[in-house]
C-alpha cells in the first residue's frame, strides 16, 4: 500500500507540473506570438499583471517541486537502506537501482535550486539554453536509469513499465535539447508539458497495474512472500499471460497518449478564449484622423489621360 501511495503523489506531482507548464506556456504565447521565448519555469502570476503578485508567489509552483522532489529522495533512500533482506527484498539490484534513482532525483533537486536562485537573484544568472541543456542530461539520464532497471527487472510485468518509462524520459530529454538551441519553438515547449504529464500518468498506471489487484493483468498475481515495491514482487507464470500483460499495457500506453492530447487541445482553446476574451475587454478604437477645416490638403487621385486611336 504504501509503494502505491508513493505513485500515486509522484503522479499528482508530475501532471500539476506539466499541466501548469502547459498552461503558462500557452498563454505566454499567445500574448505575444512574436516574441514568445520558452522559459524553464514560468513564475505564477493569476492575475492578469505579473508585477501584481507578490514576489514570494511567483515562486510558488518552484517550492513545491522542491518539496516533492525531497520526498521522493527521502523515500528512494529509505527503501534502499532497508536492513530486512527476506521482508524487504534487500537485494543488490533493488538497492543499486533505488540509490541511483536518489541520485537522479538530487540532481534534478539541484537544478531546480539554481533555477530559484537564477530567477529570485543575480547570484547564479544561469541562461536559459544552459538550463534546458541541463535538463535534457538530467532526462537523458533518467532514461538510462529506467533501461538498465528494466534489463534486470526479474518481473516481465514491471519491466515494461520500466521500459515505457524510459521512452518518456528520452523523449522530454530530446524536447528539452530542442528547446536549449530553439528556445522560441513553441511545438517544443507545449510538448514538454505534455510530455511531463504523460510521465505522470504512466506512472499511475504503473502503481495500478503492479500493486492493484483489480487492475494486475489477467493471468499474473503479486508474490505473497514479498512487500509491494521489490522488483519481481508481481510476476506473470505463462508466456501466454505474459505476452498478453505486455499488449495490454501497450494499449493503455496508447490510451494515455490520447488523453494527454486530449488535455493539449482543451488546454489550448480554454487559454485562447481566455486571452481573447481579455484582449477584446482592453481594445481601443484606433483615434480618427480630423480632416483640416481648410480643406486643403485632401487626397487626390490623379489619372493620366487616355488617348483613344483611330482605327
Amino acid at each position: 500500500m504504501a509503494a502505491f501511495l508513493y505513485h500515486v503523489l509522484s503522479s499528482s506531482a508530475l501532471v500539476s507540473l506539466g499541466l501548469y507548464h502547459l498552461v503558462s506556456a500557452t498563454r505566454s504565447y499567445l500574448k505575444s506570438p512574436h516574441t514568445h521565448s520558452a522559459k524553464p519555469f514560468y513564475p505564477f502570476s493569476p492575475s492578469s499583471s505579473a508585477n501584481n503578485t507578490p514576489h514570494r508567489l511567483r515562486h510558488l509552483f518552484l517550492y513545491l517541486i522542491i518539496v516533492c522532489l525531497l520526498v521522493a529522495l527521502i523515500h528512494q533512500l529509505i527503501i534502499s537502506a532497508d536492513s530486512d533482506p527476506l521482508l524487504k527484498g534487500r537485494t543488490p539490484v533493488h538497492r543499486f537501482t533505488s540509490l541511483q534513482s536518489a541520485a537522479v532525483l538530487f540532481l534534478f533537486l539541484i537544478l531546480s535550486f539554481c533555477i530559484l536562485l537564477s530567477d529570485s537573484s543575480s547570484f547564479l544568472p544561469l541562461p536559459t539554453d544552459l538550463i534546458f541543456a541541463l535538463a535534457s542530461a538530467l532526462f537523458f539520464l533518467q532514461y538510462s536509469i529506467s533501461a538498465a532497471s528494466a534489463s534486470v527487472q526479474t518481473s516481465d510485468l514491471e519491466a515494461k513499465c520500466d521500459s515505457v518509462s524510459a521512452r518518456i524520459s528520452v523523449l522530454a530529454a530530446v524536447l528539452c535539447l530542442i528547446l536549449a538551441c530553439q528556445p522560441r519553438l513553441f511545438v517544443a515547449d507545449v510538448g514538454l508539458g505534455a510530455v511531463i504529464c504523460l510521465q505522470g500518468l504512466w506512472v499511475l498506471q504503473t502503481g495500478l497495474s503492479l500493486y492493484v489487484d483489480a487492475f494486475i493483468p489477467e493471468g499474473c498475481h503479486r508474490l505473497l512472500d514479498v512487500v509491494n515495491g521489490v522488483e519481481g514482487s508481481t510476476k506473470c507464470d505463462l508466456d501466454d499471460s505474459k505476452f498478453r500483460a505486455v499488449a495490454i499495457l501497450d494499449l493503455v500506453f496508447l490510451v494515455h497518449v490520447i488523453f494527454v492530447v486530449l488535455i493539449v487541445m482543451i488546454t489550448y482553446a480554454g487559454v485562447a478564449k481566455s486571452v481573447g476574451m481579455r484582449k477584446l475587454g482592453s481594445y481601443e478604437a484606433l483615434p480618427n484622423s480630423a480632416s483640416p477645416p481648410d480643406g486643403h490638403h485632401h487626397s487626390h487621385i490623379q489619372m493620366k489621360a487616355l488617348t483613344g486611336t483611330q482605327a
